[in-house]
């Protein structure tokens, strides 16, 4: 049996909040990285998938566990193990060829050795003739090509990507996929395993030979998958399509006895759900959410969506495609099961709604399923002058999360209070009132 490349073994990883409270991002992650593979860590966002991969470079510490090069333990950076950041991380005052050589200027390699590789590379990777550009002269597509030269002119035997595609077109995007595949499989790339971190399911199934599925809050490998397709792989072929369909059941499994999207007219409606006050809510604006909903209840969904087709019909990622439907389903709107999202019969009657009755029942909605909402309009409704500094809500949050997600979340509570006319907010002072108090 082959040795690992990298291990990674009972790995956790814990950060303290300005409420001076451990919050476990990473807890007992097991990973082997083997050679001639590549492996994709797939899960929502949030769930610790970056920070693995930068514990995996040896770029931060993991707060318990090991990290392992070939046996021996890793405590910081090495040369065999190279990363691509989604930032690319070029340097703006240095050319493509400078940036893509600085690498070897500082383990002090000959200059002409360090040019002849930088072209050989650059060459490679498909930037011929932009040797000399600056990178606010390139597209972000190309700027990915730099990034990744400036990692693989090393050699490095592991290779590790922070969902390299995220930003780009899906033209530019798909021509890197390509790229990288055809190097890959023609063996003309120095690096011996990639992992890749991404929130595109039909991503990971075309590039990887395993993938593993992460949960959050804290983020755990779920599941790991075996991918069986030979490369090059044709996104038409039957089972390539259930095996994408088999992942998108995977994340969206969930264990009620009876789905509320199956109960009758009289027995649906809003549900008492509680969510625990520290919930993070995604930064989504409530016209997203309409328009999800609407293109569910469509022709040819007709209130039930299988994901695979709505994420490409829509142009959509794993990662907006889930914090939409998670987001529907907190309010009670549609269900996300087994692959499916299903409009509600309190989501259908939305669809039918005009405009004045669909904020009505967006604004009974929240205060029934967001505490946080309901929170901040009774706090106004018990305010003499029905006026609370949005400071108030942020300071108590920060002690169950995170600053930024203390921010986005809040932000998400001012954005969908206001459609549902539960309160307005004024960004000059920072403060909730209350509409029409009287």
């Amino acid at each position: 049996m082959m040795e690992p490349l990298l291990s990674i073994r009972d790995c956790s990883k814990t950060f303290h909040n300005e409420g001076h409270k451990d919050i476990s991002l990473l807890e007992d992650i097991n990973l082997d990285l083997y050679p001639d593979e590549i492996v994709g860590l797939v899960g929502r966002a949030g769930s610790g998938k970056s920070s693995l991969l930068r514990i995996a470079a040896g770029l931060i510490p993991p707060t318990s566990g090991s990290i392992y090069w070939k046996d021996q333990a890793l405590h910081g950076p090495t040369p065999h193990i190279g990363i691509v950041l989604q930032s690319f991380a070029l340097f703006p005052w240095l050319s493509v060829a400078e940036n893509v050589m600085l690498g070897l200027q500082a383990q002090r390699f000959p200059p002409p050795e360090c040019e002849t590789r930088a072209q050989r590379m650059i060459d490679l990777i498909g930037l011929g003739g932009y040797e000399n550009a600056m990178p606010h002269e390139l597209s972000k597509s190309m700027l990915l090509r730099a990034s990744l030269a400036r990692s693989l002119v090393m050699g490095p035997e592991v290779l590790l990507l922070d969902e390299p595609f995220a930003d780009l077109d899906v033209l530019s995007a798909e021509n890197l996929r390509t790229d990288l595949i055809s190097l890959w499989t023609e063996k003309r790339l120095p690096t011996r395993s990639i992992l890749i971190v991404t929130h595109n399911i039909e991503e990971a199934v075309l590039l990887c030979d395993r993938i593993l599925l992460f949960s959050s809050n804290p983020g755990q490998i779920e599941h790991e998958l075996e991918v069986p397709f030979m490369h090059p792989r044709n996104r038409n072929d039957l089972a390539y399509q259930g095996f994408v369909d088999h992942i998108y059941t995977i994340l969206t499994r969930r264990t009620p006895i009876v789905s509320e999207a199956e109960l009758p007219a009289e027995e649906s409606g809003l549900r008492k759900m509680e969510a625990p006050p520290s919930v993070v809510l995604p930064a989504i604006p409530v016209t997203l959410l309409v328009g999800l909903l609407e293109a569910v209840a469509a022709a040819p969904f007709n209130g039930r969506a299988d994901l695979p087709p709505l994420a490409t019909s829509l142009q959509m990622s794993l990662d907006d495609l889930f914090a939409i439907g998670d987001s529907l389903h907190l309010l009670g709107l549609a269900e996300l099961e087994d692959g499916d999202i299903i409009l509600t019969d309190l989501g259908s009657r939305f669809v039918l709604c005009d405009h004045d009755g669909r904020k009505d029942m967006i604004g009974t909605s929240l205060l029934h399923t967001v505490p946080l909402i309901r929170q901040i309009r009774a706090a106004l409704d018990e305010a003499p002058s029905h006026v609370i500094e949005k400071s108030t809500f942020l300071e108590a949050m920060r002690e169950t999360m995170s600053s930024s997600y203390a921010a986005q979340t809040l932000q998400t509570a001012i954005n969908w209070g206001r459609y549902g006319d539960l309160y307005d907010f004024d960004e000059e002072t920072d403060r909730f009132r209350l509409i029409d108090p009287d």
